[in-house]
């Protein structure tokens, strides 16, 4: 008799969550309850519906969450500047905090004893997952068929669909969908197939779907304005949106003149390295122009502190740890830092970049008085700079002469 009666399945529709429904139906012999997650991965969810149902599934959820996911998720991200390892904008890691917090209000609601996903013993999701779901609902119960079954290659889980009469993506069994993609507003990432050679430049066929190559984007530059409250865009060309179109409207803008390719070699948490290309070409966008708007707006040893913390921060989102008390205590102070940073960013796009073309807030710390090339009518006493460079040099000065002749060369 299994211990689970019945379990809540971050479900897809694709391959891999389709045959691990049959599997948790057989192995476990409990009813499955699926949940599907609209975060704008620009693919239709409704035939997951359609698949569920086909399988037996009674208790079935596909869950709206775009503007959830932008409006608590993607921007308080952004407030902190966050990239991880210097280029990787976190789209899939920033998602998985999200799809936690539904599977287990979807588990207590259903009274289910265990919740499941599709991520793979090798990768960073199951973290990102379990963790979640551990923070929000410490007692929950988690099956990992990955960690669990023998079904460890493409070839095994065709033969396991076709021997259960699973529907597969025709692309799917002929080969031909040769990435593992993942996707949502945020971005789309690819990784797996010729891109496991990191010597590899990346196909132009089969991939990049938000972006046209640079040499496509228009001979053109396009000029867009964007408003800030507090941190957060709040609008685009004067035109106010929910949070979830804002983001929309900036991949628009941003594909359309190649705005936001990365190639990228990154540390997983489990230990390897990881090839993954990544589409951002929104979120690029958003992260230069709020840099932007904070230069003018936050005080320089504010602004140098989140930029000292900012690296741990986007390791707590990559690793999984949004849910952590760490993470939280952190982003009251990202968010403390926002009240001054409200005001406006032209941003120019050209052929792939994002060029900041003219900044301007209602607390802007930018005092031309003071900081002007021209007569300042005494506003800054250049003089001041003598002892404030001598009290600075002091400890050098006092090294120099202490360490005079004392065989600091090391030839």
């Amino acid at each position: 008799m299994s211990q689970f009666k019945k379990v809540v399945l971050a479900y897809s529709g694709g391959l891999d969550t389709s045959v691990i429904l049959k599997w948790l139906q057989d192995e476990y012999q409990c009813e499955v309850v699926t949940f599907t997650a609209d975060i704008g991965q620009g693919e239709e969810v409704e035939p997951a519906r359609a698949k569920a149902k086909s399988a037996g599934v009674k208790s079935i959820y596909i869950d709206d969450l775009r503007e959830e996911f932008v409006r608590d998720f993607v921007f308080p991200m952004f407030r902190a500047n966050t990239v991880y390892e210097g280029e990787y904008l976190l789209g899939t890691s920033i998602a998985r905090p999200l799809i936690a917090k539904r599977l287990v209000e979807i588990a207590k609601i259903e009274k289910a004893d265990a919740i499941s996903h599709g991520a793979t013993g090798k990768g960073n999701d199951q973290v990102r997952f379990e963790l979640g779901a551990y923070a929000l609902y410490p007692d929950v119960k988690v099956i990992a068929p990955w960690r669990e079954w023998d079904l460890l290659s493409r070839e095994k889980l065709l033969n396991y669909a076709d021997k259960h009469g699973i529907p597969v993506d025709f692309k799917k069994r002929k080969g031909e969908a040769p990435f593992s993609m993942d996707a949502n507003l945020l971005h789309i990432s690819y990784e797996g197939g010729i891109l496991e050679d990191p010597a590899a430049e990346p196909p132009a066929k089969g991939m990049w779907r938000l972006t046209v190559p640079v040499e496509k984007a228009p001979a053109k530059p396009e000029y867009v304005e964007m408003d800030f409250v507090k941190g957060d865009l709040v609008a685009i060309n004067g035109k106010k949106m929910k949070a979830h179109e804002l983001l929309a409207e900036l991949n628009r803008l941003g594909g359309m003149h190649g705005v936001g390719r990365l190639d990228l070699v990154e540390n997983r948490y489990v230990g390897m390295k990881s090839r993954g290309c990544y589409e951002t070409p929104g979120g690029t966008i958003l992260l230069k122009a709020h840099r932007a708007i904070e230069s003018i707006t936050l005080d320089r040893e504010v602004a140098h502190l989140k930029d000292d913390l900012m690296p741990r921060y986007a390791s707590m989102i990559y690793n999984g740890y949004w849910w952590s008390p760490e993470r939280l205590a952190l982003q009251h102070l990202i968010d403390y830092t926002q009240a001054p940073v409200s005001g406006k960013v032209v941003v120019k796009l050209y052929k792939g970049n994002v060029i900041i073309a003219g900044r301007s807030s209602p607390n802007s710390l930018f005092d031309t008085k003071i900081v002007t090339f021209e007569d300042d009518q005494g506003a800054f006493n250049q003089a001041d700079a003598g002892g404030f460079i001598k009290i600075n040099a002091l400890r050098m000065r006092i090294a120099a002469k202490k360490g005079s002749g004392k065989g600091r060369s090391r030839k």
